[in-house]
């Protein structure tokens, strides 16, 4: 299985939280994972950063906001030119989806924890 470095938008330390766990299975499954959130902290040995850095190579990037905390990220989301944009549940955005596909990014509607746990990812 191929490394698919990913950035995980809207990370957090809380283990009740489904970006949490998906940084768990992402690094699990020998991923390299990039985690920006509001709050910093360790998720497994990965940091959670508020910053927004450049990064190189991107493969994909799991969205984990609603649609209106989004909006601040659509430049940055769009200057890493992933491949792809995973919405997961609740991270629906039409307009993020259209900027998406005009800068020919791939997007799709799925759960990432689905997606690593029936070897779709």
């Amino acid at each position: 299985m191929k490394n698919k470095k990913t950035l995980v938008l809207g990370a957090t330390t809380n283990p009740a939280r489904y970006s949490y766990l998906a940084i768990n299975k992402l690094r699990e499954g020998g991923h390299e994972v990039i985690a920006v959130g509001r709050r910093t902290g360790k998720v497994s040995d990965v940091e959670v950063v508020a910053e927004e850095k450049p990064i190189e190579d991107l493969d994909t990037i799991t969205l984990y906001l609603n649609a209106n905390n989004q909006k601040p990220y659509y430049n940055y989301i769009l200057e890493q030119k992933p491949k792809r944009i995973i919405f997961n549940p609740g991270a629906e955005n039409d307009e993020l989806e259209q900027l998406a596909k005009k800068n020919n990014i791939t997007t799709q509607h799925a759960c990432t924890l689905v997606l690593l746990s029936t070897g779709q990812y």
